[in-house]
């Protein structure tokens, strides 16, 4: 595995890095929480780095991704003929980890039935396949990832809060990129140098101008969404100087309400909050023609707290 590098010198990410490398030290199960793009996996695969099991495997699984009724044997596994199509025995994916690492990536999609067998997993280190009559014990450390709130999860009926507890051991809350003040610039030359060498060709000379704009910018995407932008640059106007306006304005969309100031403006006469919470929430359900997870990610909110505040609300 190629060596991990997380780029910046903000406080906010350097206080974590020094409790990943804490963490990495020890086999306890660690849950990485924060917003989509803010580079979970790569933690996860910096705890794995630091850690005595470094030279075994890395096996990432995106929960979303699964099948519902193929999650419990794609974790782990199953026997020769345990159901129709089951021509060979498969060792499912915490098996393919031994001696390594289990990164479970967006956890919080995994149904109900995976995550009993994920906790008796996790509690006693026993894998059995669907169709063997026995459990063998696999040697693995967990690391889950969620951008999601758990505990609202739980307290909805959408997450096992014993498991919840199991995996919370040690949490690592990345920071979004709009808290990581000055890491912009750093970001920018890292993923210049990097996609420059990829795509072979010159990079773009981004001016101080578009420079002082990217790190003005609110990144909701976060680090994945000024990657892409880099990428583009790099693609478009590679051996070219690029200023503000030569970059497209749908590249840089400011958040509804953002002013030439980079924040919010309170008009003279005020704002009720709950008024405006409970109409900016009717916009995001408007413009996305009703899908409450496509309007809590325009709010910056987790499904699961927007759902509740939809309820305070009273809102559809």
């Amino acid at each position: 595995m190629a060596t991990v590098c997380m780029v910046g010198e903000s406080p906010a990410l350097q206080a974590l890095l020094r409790s990943a490398r804490l963490v990495a030290a020890t086999d306890a199960t660690t849950l990485i929480l924060g917003e989509s793009g803010t580079g979970k996996e790569l933690l996860a695969r910096l705890v794995h780095q630091e850690s005595r099991r470094a030279n075994g495997p890395f096996v990432a699984v995106n929960c979303a991704a699964l099948p519902s009724d193929l999650v419990e044997s794609e974790l782990f596994g199953y026997r020769r003929g345990a159901f129709t199509g089951a021509h060979a025995d498969k060792p499912g994916r915490v098996r393919q980890a031994d001696g390594g690492t289990l990164f479970l990536d967006e956890v919080a999609e995994l149904p109900m039935t995976a995550q009993g067998k994920l906790l008796r997993f996790l509690e006693d280190g026993e894998c059995q396949a669907l169709g063997s009559a026995r459990a063998s014990g696999v040697d693995v450390r967990v690391v889950a990832a969620t951008n999601q709130d758990l505990r609202n999860r739980v307290e909805v009926g959408g997450f096992r809060a014993d498991l919840y507890y199991r995996l919370h051991v040690i949490p690592l809350e990345l920071p979004p990129l709009r808290e990581r003040e000055g890491d912009v610039p750093l970001l920018v030359q890292r993923f210049l140098a990097q996609l420059s060498a990829r795509h072979g060709v010159s990079p773009p000379v981004l001016t101080r101008a578009l420079q002082q704009r990217l790190s003005q910018h609110c990144w909701p995407g976060n680090v994945r969404e000024l990657r892409n932008l880099v990428e583009r640059c790099v693609v478009l106007f590679h051996g070219r100087t690029v200023g503000p306006d030569d970059v497209p304005s749908d590249w840089l969309q400011p958040v509804s309400g953002e002013a030439d100031t980079g924040g919010w403006c309170l008009p003279p006469e005020g704002v009720c909050l709950e008024t405006m919470e409970a109409e900016l929430i009717a916009q995001a359900l408007d413009r996305t023609g009703g899908n409450r997870s496509r309007a809590a990610r325009l709010l910056g909110l987790t499904r699961d707290t927007f759902l509740y505040r939809m309820k305070k609300h009273a809102i559809g």
